[in-house]
């Protein structure tokens, strides 16, 4: 049975062939090439992605993901779709749905946002209501340095709380779009946001996610 993040992945696969090692993407100054690098060297290079928490380990990590994205892009590409090794945790379905489901449905979208004439996605309401479980669990993870009290809610009126404090700001939308604005696209995400205009200032200054 296909599971989110076994899907998320081949759509990213697919994504970053249709458009290209060259394309831009929303991650700061990484391409296209560079964000399957990143993929790649976070799954099958364990010991360099540490550095992506570890800043001790940031320079290995910088090192080795240079590496990856000197190698040919339908390489990179390929290895994406057919996924980890066997003896990498990410090979364990329950492992690869929880750490790769949201992080493959953001950076597919980092691609597709960062495209002149992008479209947005239809979102399945099943895949809705498991970006939502995800993101309430770690709503209050990747809100920690926001400068304002954040309250994520979705249309239907469910609420997480990201960050406590006053004044609040409340963003309102899909939960894939509040996924993509918690965990910093907050200029790419389609949300809608109450809040006084020195707390809507500063929270759009400050800082989310990871």
């Amino acid at each position: 049975m296909s599971t989110h993040a076994q899907r998320e992945r081949l759509l990213l696969a697919d994504l970053l062939e249709t458009v290209g090692p060259n394309a831009p993407t929303l991650c700061a100054d990484w391409r296209a090439r560079d964000l399957a690098a990143h993929v790649v060297v976070r799954e099958r290079r364990a010991d360099a992605a540490a550095g992506i928490v570890f800043k001790p380990l940031a320079a290995r990590l910088e090192r080795v993901q240079a590496e990856f994205a000197a190698k040919p892009y339908e390489e990179l590409i390929q290895l994406i779709r057919t996924g980890p090794p066997r003896l990498s945790p990410y090979a364990l379905k329950p492992v690869d749905e929880a750490a790769n489901t949201v992080e493959f449905f953001v950076h597919t979208e980092d691609v597709r946002r960062a495209q002149s004439e992008w479209t947005a996605r239809e979102v399945d309401p099943v895949f809705a209501d498991a970006l939502w479980s995800r993101l309430e669990r770690t709503a209050r993870l990747l809100g920690r340095r926001a400068p304002v009290g954040l309250v994520l809610r979705r249309p239907d009126g469910r609420t997480a709380v990201a960050h406590r404090g006053a004044p609040v700001v409340t963003v309102t939308g899909e939960p894939g779009e509040l996924t993509l604005f918690a965990f910093g696209r907050q200029d790419a995400a389609q949300v809608e946001l109450e809040g006084e205009k020195d707390a809507l200032a500063k929270l759009r200054e400050g800082t989310l996610g990871i």
